[in-house]
């Protein structure tokens, strides 16, 4: 069930854009617990590659985290990602999405999404797959973003303007409250 006070932020963007590392910030400056991204962890415990499947069950354990560290927040919570990016991901890879998925993410109230640009560098990770369509996938984000009709703020360049942007964003939201 979720807390009618809590705020809850989610940064979303394209893969290798400093969500974690922006969610890790704005956690710490708001002194607010941050969700971290559940495929990492299944992704590296699985022992085989993924399937479309597993996409189901990854969806099911980013919001069992969600509604877990709610349970601890005060006023926001930072999300390093939500079911909008399994969406996005299982419809590029594999033709389609599970309909589970889109109605676990239609479950979730979202009050403010971060998204991050890709123009920052590139770093290797197992897990990361597709350098060359950063920017293609950044396009689809903003539209999903834009239709969501949930405000959102862009953010772009270093990690420490981004971290200002957001937190700026992230302030007036939480006045408005």
């Amino acid at each position: 069930m979720m807390n009618q006070h809590i705020r809850r932020i989610c940064i979303i963007g394209a893969e290798c854009t400093g969500k974690t590392t922006l969610a890790k910030l704005l956690s710490a400056r708001f002194g607010e617990p941050w969700v971290p991204e559940f495929a990492r962890n299944y992704l590296d415990n699985l022992g085989r590659p993924y399937e479309q499947n597993d996409l189901v069950k990854i969806a099911e354990g980013q919001l069992e985290q969600e509604q877990a560290l709610e349970r601890n927040s005060k006023t926001l919570l930072i999300c390093d990602t939500n079911l909008l990016v399994i969406k996005v991901w299982s419809e590029h890879k594999y033709g389609f999405c599970d309909p589970k998925v889109s109605a676990l993410h239609a479950l979730r109230i979202y009050h403010h999404y971060i998204l991050t640009d890709s123009n920052i560098a590139w770093e290797e990770d197992p897990q990361r797959e597709h350098p060359d369509l950063r920017t293609h996938f950044q396009n689809i984000y903003r539209q999903l973003v834009q239709q969501s009709g949930v405000s959102f703020t862009e953010v772009s360049g270093t990690i420490e303007e981004r971290l200002e942007l957001a937190h700026n964003a992230i302030k007036t939201l939480t006045l408005q409250k």
